[in-house]
C-alpha cells in the first residue's frame, strides 16, 4: 500500500473546527437545529486526535480499494449516518422507510446514528482507511467538504450506475456537477443546507432587507445585524452579493469579501458573528435581521409569525450531505440499491417530510403534498426553478487555501 505524508491541521483550522463545535452546524443534530436548540460540543480531544494521527496529503487520486462484494449472499448493509437525520415512527423505535426498503428487497439494514461532526467521525475511520482496511460501514453519510478530501485520498468507492437509474434520473440539476465530484461518480446527496437571509418583521419595522448590502450598510439597522461564524456561509454570501461567484474566486476577491465584512464590523453594524445561536435573538427582536441557515427558519416561522425569509436576487449558499461506499465494504452493491431507493419519489417524501432539509430528488412535490402540503410549497425544502438557479456551491479549498482563509476570517470575527 502506499505510504501518505501527513498533512496536520494547522492551528488556524483547528481554531476554525472548535468554533464550529461549538456553536456552528457542526454543533448540531439534524433535528436538533430543526428544533432551533444548541447542540453539545465535542471534546476537544476529537480534534486532538484527528491532527495527531495526521490527515494525509492531498494528492492524485489512489483509486479506490474494493474488496469482495459480498451483496448476493450477504442480505444486509451497514449505514451510517447523523444522529435524527431519518423519518421515524410514532414509537421512535421504527424507520419506515428502512423498513420498506427491507420489505421490498429482504436487505436488512443495520442503521447507525453515530456521526455527530465531520472530523471527530473522520477520526473513527481513519486509521482503517489509511491502512486500506474494512472501516466496518457500508455507506456513510458525510459534509461536501469532508466527501471532496475522502474522493481525493482515493478512499471511497467509485459508484456503479447500473446500480443507481432513479438516482441518475432524478438527482436534482443544482447538485449534479460539484467541483469535488463531476458528475456524482463518487457520491449522491443525502439531503441540502441552505444559507438565507431571515428577520424579525416586527423587529424591522417597516425597513426593507432584500439583499446582503441592506444586512452590511443600512445605517438604520446598526448593532442589529447578524453574521454566521461559519467562513464560508459568510464570505460565500457576501461574495455573491458583490456579483463574484463562490465556486470560482481568487484570493483577491476574498480579501475584498473581508474588507467589506470588516467595515461593516469597523462602523457597529454587525452585533455578533454566531452559530444556531442567532434563533434566540432573532425571535426576541434583538437582531433584526441576519445570514441563517434554512433548517432553521422552516422551524422559526412555524413557531413565531415575525420571522420570515428572503433569497436576495444575487443569489445563496448550499452545501450537502452526502452518501459514499468506504473502500473495503462488504455489500456494495447494496449500499447502492438503498441509495437509489432514496432517490424514488415516494420514499424521498417520506424522509423529507420528517426532516425538512432541502430535498435533492426531483418530482417529490407530488408525493409530499400527500403528507404536508406546507412542506411541498416550502421552497427551503422544495426549490422551485427559480430559486434552484439561484443556488450557488463555496468551492473546494486546497489545505493551503482554507489556512490562509481561516486566519483571516478568525481576524475579522474576533475569534
Amino acid at each position: 500500500m502506499e505510504q501518505y505524508e501527513p498533512e496536520r491541521l494547522s492551528p488556524v483550522q483547528l481554531a476554525a473546527l472548535r468554533r464550529s463545535f461549538r456553536n456552528g452546524r457542526a454543533s448540531l443534530t439534524r433535528r436538533s437545529l430543526l428544533r432551533a436548540s444548541a447542540g453539545g460540543a465535542l471534546a476537544v480531544g476529537g480534534l486532538g486526535a484527528l491532527s495527531a494521527c495526521g490527515i494525509p496529503a492531498a494528492g492524485k487520486p489512489q483509486g479506490s480499494v474494493s474488496s469482495e462484494d459480498h451483496s448476493a449472499k450477504e442480505k444486509t448493509i451497514n449505514f451510517s449516518n447523523w444522529t435524527e437525520y431519518m423519518d421515524v415512527d410514532d414509537s421512535e423505535k421504527h424507520h419506515p422507510t428502512l423498513d420498506a426498503f427491507t420489505k421490498r428487497t429482504g436487505i436488512t439494514v443495520k442503521y447507525t446514528e453515530d456521526i455527530n461532526d465531520n472530523v471527530e467521525f473522520f477520526g473513527k475511520i481513519q486509521p482503517q482507511l489509511a491502512a486500506g482496511q474494512d472501516t466496518g460501514r457500508d455507506m456513510i453519510v458525510v459534509t461536501d467538504w469532508l466527501a471532496a478530501r475522502l474522493i481525493r485520498f482515493g478512499w471511497v468507492q467509485k459508484l456503479d450506475p447500473s446500480n443507481l437509474p432513479h438516482a441518475y434520473t432524478n438527482l436534482s440539476a443544482q447538485f449534479r456537477n460539484p467541483d469535488w465530484d463531476p458528475g456524482r461518480a463518487y457520491s449522491y446527496p443525502w439531503q441540502g443546507i441552505s444559507t438565507v437571509i431571515a428577520y424579525n418583521k416586527k423587529a424591522l419595522d417597516g425597513i426593507e432587507v432584500r439583499s446582503v448590502s441592506d444586512l452590511l450598510d443600512n445605517p438604520k439597522l446598526k448593532g442589529r445585524v447578524g453574521f454566521l461564524s461559519e467562513m464560508r456561509d459568510s464570505i460565500g454570501m457576501t461574495l455573491l452579493d458583490m456579483g463574484k461567484d463562490p465556486a470560482n474566486f481568487t484570493d483577491d476577491d476574498f480579501d475584498a469579501a473581508t474588507a467589506r465584512i470588516q467595515k461593516a464590523v469597523d462602523k457597529g453594524q454587525i452585533r455578533r458573528f454566531t452559530g444556531n445561536d442567532y434563533t434566540s435573538d432573532l425571535t426576541k427582536g434583538d437582531l433584526a435581521a441576519c445570514l441563517a441557515w434554512a433548517g432553521d427558519v422552516v422551524q422559526l416561522k412555524a413557531d413565531s409569525p415575525d420571522v420570515d425569509f428572503i433569497i436576495p436576487d444575487s443569489g445563496y449558499l448550499t452545501s450537502t450531505d452526502n452518501m459514499l461506499v468506504p473502500n473495503k465494504a462488504r455489500h456494495k452493491t447494496n449500499a447502492e440499491r438503498l441509495m437509489d431507493y432514496y432517490y424514488e419519489p415516494e420514499p424521498a417524501a417520506e424522509l423529507s417530510a420528517y426532516i425538512n432539509y432541502v430535498c435533492p430528488v426531483d418530482g417529490v412535490k407530488p408525493y409530499l403534498a400527500k403528507i404536508d402540503k406546507d412542506a411541498a410549497n416550502n421552497p427551503l425544502i422544495i426549490p422551485d426553478k427559480a430559486m434552484a438557479a439561484k443556488s450557488h456551491a463555496f468551492r473546494s479549498l486546497s489545505s493551503k487555501e482554507e489556512t490562509a482563509y481561516e486566519e483571516k476570517f478568525a481576524k475579522l470575527t474576533g475569534a
